[in-house]
């Protein structure tokens, strides 16, 4: 059995002694071989499968070494060549080399020689996948891995987490919306073996279901209208490491059923595709569903859900573990304090987005605050409310929330919450230069509700 990282080499030689020895000393050294007899079984290998380095022979009945190398050329992810030449033909080699080849070996050739010209060229292969990887976690822009806290029901989580990370089994990760879970999956992959490798993500709510297919799996070129070129999907790019699927039970059932099969079967095709790509990836996903309702609504496979649900990891809500909540609300707002009553009410409030929720409102309070101290007027009306006792208002007007206990609120209590919140809003509007889209997201509010409110202000411009 070949180790995780051997270098996966296609060897194509017509001459069956020489092809015999090579392969054979070769595979004894790491290697995981492959051989083909001409270049017309070299060519059908390249169309079924994936390989780090080719070792082509120049001189071939039917296609000949060059053709073949045009061919894997033209693969999106190439693997690097290397010919193999007897004396006669090195000219043909040195002209190999211009149109792709990375080396040459002439025929008899030393087998230490061999070894270090095809390692450098695996190594060469690995730094470009490296760099095509790199270049799209930039444009995704991977977040920390950090996890804060101080509660014991947050060092349990951490505990598990540490328990889950040397496995390489599938960990279905559980938990309201804002808990963390992303943050989770981060923090197993970087205590796992396959730390030093990359951490790709998607959110499988967030991609129409025509892309998301593409998108996982990667596509041939002319597999659809507007796929000129070929392209990796995710599972690919995610090769040595980990793919966290996040939203899982936004996946189509078409799509549940071949992530099922990758599981199973550690190999994909593309869309498009006839060449079976292997899959060395630990697969974690997350879900703010109960996929157990949804396999019995007939929503969510019962063999996927199986699948993927031996190693859970339950995120708690925020409302669990509210001693955590100075450390994380510091920790979002570095650059300003946080006022002694301020610190009171965030650990009262309730957090129904959890962490995301009080991420957002720091963030937002340290950008419309004016001082070096996040005060209570710069917290969103809804708290003040709720820290008065105040009935919530949703923005459909509904009451969201009472406090009975709390005498009833006098007219110029409201009054001064509804300044406050007035304030707020025309804060904000100044921060983000009166692009009123912007300062509704801000505020966490829709835009139509943002403009009732300038009215009722007296503001229509």
């Amino acid at each position: 059995m070949q180790p995780n990282d051997a270098i996966r080499l296609l060897i194509a030689e017509d001459e069956s002694n020489l092809r015999s020895v090579i392969s054979r000393e070769l595979a004894r050294r790491g290697y995981a071989v492959t051989v083909a007899q001409d270049g017309t079984q070299a060519a059908a290998c390249l169309e079924k499968q994936e390989f780090d380095v080719v070792l082509l022979d120049v001189r071939m009945p039917g296609m000949d070494g060059l053709a073949v190398l045009a061919l894997a050329r033209e693969l999106d992810v190439a693997p690097e060549v290397v010919m193999l030449t007897g004396n006669s033909t090195v000219e043909i080699a040195v002209e190999a080399m211009k149109l792709g080849a990375c080396d040459f070996v002439t025929k008899p050739c030393s087998l230490d020689a061999l070894d270090q010209i095809l390692r450098k060229a695996g190594e060469k292969k690995t730094l470009r996948r490296e760099n095509l990887l790199m270049k799209r976690q930039i444009a995704r822009k991977e977040p920390s891995t950090g996890l804060l806290f101080k509660s014991e029901v947050m060092r349990k989580v951490d505990d598990l987490i540490a328990r889950l990370a040397p496995s390489e089994g599938t960990v279905l990760i559980m938990g309201e919306s804002g808990t963390g879970k992303e943050l989770a999956a981060h923090a197993i992959h970087a205590s796992s073996h396959r730390a030093e490798a990359t951490f790709v993500d998607i959110n499988c709510g967030a991609i129409p279901e025509n892309l998301l297919e593409s998108e996982l799996f990667g596509f041939e070129r002319g597999a659809f209208t507007g796929a000129d070129t070929a392209r990796p999907g995710l599972f690919e790019m995610a090769h040595k490491g980990t793919l966290f699927l996040d939203e899982i039970g936004e996946l189509p059932l078409g799509l549940q059923v071949k992530l099922l099969r990758v599981l199973e079967t550690k190999a994909f095709y593309r869309v498009g595709g006839r060449r079976r790509i292997d899959a060395d990836v630990r697969v974690i996903v997350a879900t703010n569903r109960t996929l157990a309702s949804e396999v019995d609504a007939g929503r969510f496979r019962k063999d996927l859900y199986f699948r993927i649900n031996a190693l859970e990891l339950a995120m708690p809500a925020l409302r669990e573990h509210p001693e955590d909540i100075p450390l994380l609300a510091k920790h979002f707002s570095p650059q300003k304090s946080i006022a002694p009553d301020v610190m009171e009410m965030l650990i009262k409030y309730s957090w129904p987005g959890n962490v995301r929720e009080l991420k957002n409102v720091v963030e937002r309070a340290a950008l419309i605050g004016r001082g070096d101290t996040i005060e209570p007027m710069d917290l969103p009306a809804e708290m003040m409310r709720h820290d008065s006792g105040l009935v919530g208002v949703t923005e459909s007007g509904g009451a969201a929330h009472t406090n009975a206990a709390v005498p009833a609120i006098t007219a110029r209590t409201t009054a001064r919450l509804d300044d406050v919140e007035k304030q707020q809003i025309l804060a904000i509007l100044e921060q983000v230069r009166w692009h009123r889209g912007r300062a509704a997201e801000l505020l966490g509010i829709s835009p139509k509700t943002l403009y009732r409110k300038l009215r009722s202000y007296g503001i229509r411009n």
